[in-house]
């Protein structure tokens, strides 16, 4: 991907230059609406598992085995799909309601963007 592709919290304001904005979590923010999301779209089809997202909790020490564990899902059909789509973006902000998107699946897709 020739583009810049960030991470960013939903509920912050959006930045001039974030080129498309698309929500990667399986569930709607709390307390957001649509229209103060200002999204071009919900790509929740990539977002982890239930089960994966319960065992991880945001736990540091978890990180690099969530990542693990999160890569080898993208691995799917449905998921793979929906990668590509985001990899046909131009500039391109995921978005999650996680607290520390560093240690997001969000900052693992923007990783794996990057690299293509």
């Amino acid at each position: 991907m020739d583009c810049e592709v960030r991470v960013a919290r939903v509920y912050d304001p959006p930045a001039p230059d974030a080129g498309a904005r698309v929500l990667v979590d399986r569930l709607w923010p709390r307390g957001l609406s649509k229209a103060a999301a200002a999204l071009d779209d919900w790509c929740k089809q990539i977002a982890p598992s239930d089960e994966l997202r319960r065992w991880y909790g945001h736990d540091p020490d978890l990180f690099v085995q969530f990542r693990e564990r999160y890569l080898a899902e993208l691995d799917d059909p449905d998921r793979a799909a929906a990668l590509d789509t985001l990899r046909d973006r131009g500039p391109l902000t995921l978005l999650t309601a996680t607290k520390d998107v560093e240690i997001s699946h969000a900052a693992v897709l923007a990783d794996l963007l990057a690299r293509d």
